[in-house]
C-alpha cells in the first residue's frame, strides 16, 4: 500500500500525475468545460453591470460616479461568490479535489509573503523609469514615504475601485478560478499564459459601449481604437499575471502586482520629463483663449536622458529576473520552459 499523501501540494501533484503527465487517462476537467466555465465566469462578472439603473452607464451616470461604483462593487462581490462556489463544485465533482486542495489550487493557501515580496520587486524593476520620474524628477518620493499619496487615492471611491476592489475581484476570477480549470484540462503552461488572459481582455471590451454612452461626441473610430488599445494592454498584463500565478501558486502576488500596475499606469515612451506649465505670456487670447501662450519650464535634458536609460535598464532587468524572482516551491505543476 502506498504511503498516505500529505498536504495539498502532494495531493495536487498526485492528481497531476494521474490525469495529465503522460496522459494515461482523460483530464480531470475537459477542455470544453474549462473554456465554457471561463466564458461563464466572464459573463457573470460583466452582465450585472447592465441589469440595474444603479450600475448601468448613461449620459447622466458615468462609471466613475460614487453611487455607480458602490453599486458595482456590490454586484461584483455577488458575482465573485457565485463563481467561486461554482468553480469549487466543478473541481470537487469532476476533479475529485478535496476542500483543502481547492484552497491551494485557488492560490489562497499557503500564503507566502516572500513570494509576494519577490514578485513586487520584479514589477518595481520593470517600472524603475516611471518611479524615477514620479518620485525623483517630480518630487513625489516624500509623499510616498509619508503615505500621503496613498491615503488621498484610497480615500476616494475611484481609487478604492481601481486599486483595491478591481485587482482583488479580477485576479480572483481570471487567475484563481480560470487557471486551475485549464491546468486540470491538460492545457500546457504556455497555452494557459497566452490563452486565459484573453478572457480578461475581452471582459474590458464592454468599456467601449460605456465610453460611447458617456462620450457621444467622440468619433466611433477613435473610440474603437481606444478600446482595442485597452484590450491589448490588459491582455499583456494578463500574460504576466497568469505567469506569476503559475510560478508562485499565490493569488495575492498577482493582486499586489495588479494594484501596483494600475497605480503606475503606462510608462512614458516619448517626450521630456520634468516639464511644468508656468504663467501665460504674450497678449491675451493669442493661444490659450485666456492669458496668451503658456510658458513651460523643464529640468533639462540630463533628467530625460537618465529616465530613458533607467527605463531600458528596468525592462532588461525585468527580463533577466523574470524566472529567478518568481521561483517558488508553491508553483503549480506545469512546465513553462525546458531545463
Amino acid at each position: 500500500m502506498p504511503p498516505p499523501i500529505k498536504g495539498w501540494k502532494d495531493s495536487f501533484s498526485a492528481l497531476y500525475e494521474k490525469h495529465i503527465k503522460g496522459a494515461p487517462k482523460a483530464p480531470a476537467v475537459s477542455p470544453s468545460t474549462a473554456a465554457l466555465l471561463s466564458i461563464l465566469f466572464t459573463v457573470i462578472y460583466v452582465v450585472p453591470f447592465y441589469l440595474s439603473p444603479a450600475t448601468r452607464p448613461s449620459p447622466q451616470l458615468t462609471r466613475d460616479a460614487p453611487s455607480s461604483i458602490r453599486a458595482r462593487i456590490r454586484a461584483v462581490t455577488f458575482s465573485c461568490i457565485v463563481s467561486v462556489v461554482l468553480a469549487a463544485y466543478v473541481l470537487h465533482q469532476s476533479g475529485h479535489v478535496s476542500s483543502l486542495d481547492i484552497l491551494g489550487l485557488f492560490g489562497f493557501w499557503p500564503i507566502s509573503l516572500l513570494d509576494s515580496a519577490r514578485t513586487m520587486l520584479l514589477v518595481v524593476i520593470l517600472f524603475a523609469g516611471p518611479l524615477f520620474e514620479y518620485g525623483i524628477v517630480d518630487g513625489g518620493l516624500k509623499d510616498w514615504i509619508r503615505g500621503k499619496d496613498v491615503y488621498q487615492v484610497l480615500s476616494s471611491w475611484v481609487g478604492y475601485r481601481n486599486y483595491v476592489m478591481g485587482p482583488i475581484s479580477e485576479e480572483l476570477i481570471w487567475r484563481s478560478l480560470i487557471i486551475p480549470l485549464h491546468v486540470l484540462a491538460n492545457f500546457s503552461g504556455k497555452q494557459i499564459i497566452f490563452l486565459t488572459p484573453l478572457y480578461f481582455g475581452i471582459a474590458h471590451v464592454h468599456h467601449l459601449y460605456e465610453f460611447r454612452i458617456t462620450h457621444p461626441h467622440i468619433p466611433l473610430v477613435q473610440a474603437v481604437a481606444r478600446s482595442l488599445f485597452q484590450f491589448t494592454y490588459t491582455s499583456l498584463f494578463g500574460f504576466f499575471a497568469a505567469f506569476v500565478f503559475l510560478r508562485t501558486g499565490n493569488v495575492f502576488s498577482a493582486i499586489l502586482a495588479h494594484s501596483f500596475c494600475n497605480w503606475m499606469g503606462l510608462p512614458r515612451f516619448y517626450g521630456r520629463v520634468g516639464v511644468e506649465a508656468g504663467e501665460p505670456i504674450g497678449p491675451p487670447g493669442k493661444r490659450d483663449g485666456k492669458g496668451g501662450a503658456l510658458r513651460y519650464s523643464s529640468k533639462g535634458t540630463t533628467w530625460t536622458i537618465a529616465y530613458y536609460i533607467i527605463l531600458v535598464a528596468g525592462a532588461l532587468g525585468f527580463y533577466w529576473q523574470l524566472f529567478p524572482l518568481t521561483e517558488s516551491s508553491h508553483a503549480l505543476p506545469v512546465i513553462l520552459r525546458e531545463e
